[in-house]
């Protein structure tokens, strides 16, 4: 009976954050009561708003009268984004459970979970997570997904430097929520990795102009001409990776 509720646990969904528990507060920002997720630990105070609502982290010594007060001083930006996405029909954070499909080089993978000792492998078109009941299943995941990025990307970065004659850079995955990739002399070539979630020509394209910064470190006229060397189609595939980027799920 043991293994079968460890088993069972391990087909919960997600809490809306996953790790330790966080404590519900309610505050009235002008005239609305507002739900928020209270986290402890922050070194600053700031706010996060998505379709699970509005989250505050702060440090432990910051009393609640304060962190209630820097609230209600962006009350109109958090009511702002509250409404922004409550309007919205298409929710972009995925809960990682038995059964959930995720993108996957434009494809879509099924997650499959069983008891096992926090891992995750790839098993034909299905992403396995060995997990324990307490497991965090979503960083299982991403770390899977990460491993696969790094794997899909390697090549392609190598074959699209030996275009242009450039030594191959240290390659790095990026987590960024803002840029898909980044280029530096110094430290090589970052990449987001949620770039696995897009068709490979999407990612084709952002290789091809990161590898472009190693022959212009900027976004002059010559640098898209090295762009489109390598990856001709570039202005279609940038307009849409802005298009299906914006809708990609967050994990």
């Amino acid at each position: 009976m043991f293994e079968l509720i460890r088993q069972l646990e391990l087909f919960r969904l997600p809490p809306v954050f996953d790790g330790t528990a966080h404590k519900t507060h309610h505050l009235i920002v002008s005239g609305r009561i507002v739900s928020y997720v209270l986290r402890r630990d922050r070194r600053r105070l700031a706010l996060k708003i998505d379709e699970r609502g509005l989250a505050v982290g702060a440090p432990r010594a910051v009393p609640l009268g304060d962190i209630e007060a820097f609230i209600q001083s962006h009350g109109d930006w958090v009511l702002k984004k509250l409404d922004e996405f409550a309007s919205r029909t298409t929710l972009r954070h995925l809960p990682i459970h038995e059964g959930a499909r995720l993108p996957l080089l434009g494809a879509e993978v099924r997650v499959r979970v069983t008891p096992g000792n926090n891992r995750g492998f790839w098993q034909a078109d299905e992403l396995w997570l060995a997990a324990r009941p307490s497991a965090n299943l979503a960083l299982l995941a991403r770390r899977a997904l990460q491993r696969r990025a790094l794997e899909h990307f390697q090549p392609i970065l190598a074959a699209t430097v030996r275009q242009i004659n450039r030594p191959l850079p240290p390659l790095a995955l990026s987590s960024a929520r803002t840029r898909w990739g980044s280029c530096s002399t110094r430290s090589g070539i970052r990449l987001n990795w949620r770039l696995i979630h897009l068709q490979p020509r999407l990612i084709d394209y952002v290789i091809a102009h990161e590898a472009a910064h190693l022959v212009e470190m900027n976004h002059s006229p010559r640098f898209w001409a090295v762009v489109a060397r390598l990856h001709p189609d570039w202005q279609n595939t940038r307009n849409e990776l802005k298009r299906l980027g914006a809708a990609l799920p967050l994990i």
